[in-house]
């Protein structure tokens, strides 16, 4: 069975998940929340395969709360629920989720999508993959992603180093694998091509 949480700010949705995924015998609903802080908290403690969480999920967004599920080793495998409107599912992919599903759509594109990201694929119906992993930056792992937007700051590697909870040669490791993966040359080369890419995915106004 797939563990799974759940994590919605509207009480009505999240009741009607829950329903939805403990009538299904492929899934196992571990926990509910209303918060990113309480689904964090949950995952922290307790591990499990799937999250579906909202994007304006109360108090962090879906945003913030993937960007700190990707310094974890064994933090689950995120579906965003929202609406496919403004360029989300681009959105939810950029920031490292596994998958969308769409509030329009009909149950069953809920739980095969989440079925899905548990076997390990990528599931978003309604964005261009192929156009979206031509940047190499969604070929990074997450650690890889942590140290290039701490590269941004301006971070040395002995502050990498603190910051990320690693040695100074695993930082030095990282890094290597980094500049392959960009196909840049050094930490300058590396966060010009960190800002380019933001600036290059941010939504026209």
């Amino acid at each position: 069975m797939i563990d799974i949480i759940l994590a919605d700010g509207n009480p009505l949705v999240l009741s009607a998940m829950s329903e939805i995924f403990e009538r299904d015998p492929r899934f196992s609903l571990v926990a509910t929340s209303a918060t990113a802080e309480g689904f964090l908290g949950t995952v922290m403690r307790v591990p499990v395969q799937i999250g579906v969480i909202d994007w304006n999920l109360p108090a962090l967004g879906g945003a913030k709360l993937i960007e700190v599920l990707r310094e974890q080793d064994n933090a689950p495998r995120l579906v965003v629920y929202g609406h496919d409107a403004r360029d989300l599912p681009r959105l939810a992919m950029t920031a490292g989720a596994a998958g969308f599903a769409s509030r329009a759509g009909d149950v069953d594109s809920l739980l095969t999508c989440c079925a899905e990201v548990a076997a390990g694929k990528m599931v978003f119906p309604f964005v261009d993959v192929r156009e979206l992993q031509s940047n190499p930056i969604h070929s990074l792992s997450g650690k890889e992603r942590v140290m290039l937007e701490a590269l941004s700051k301006g971070l040395t590697n002995r502050e990498l180093a603190k910051e990320l909870g690693i040695t100074i040669n695993t930082v030095k490791f990282h890094l290597s694998n980094l500049y392959d993966k960009l196909s840049v040359r050094n930490r300058a080369q590396a966060i010009a091509f960190y800002y380019s890419s933001r600036i290059a995915s941010e939504p026209e106004p």
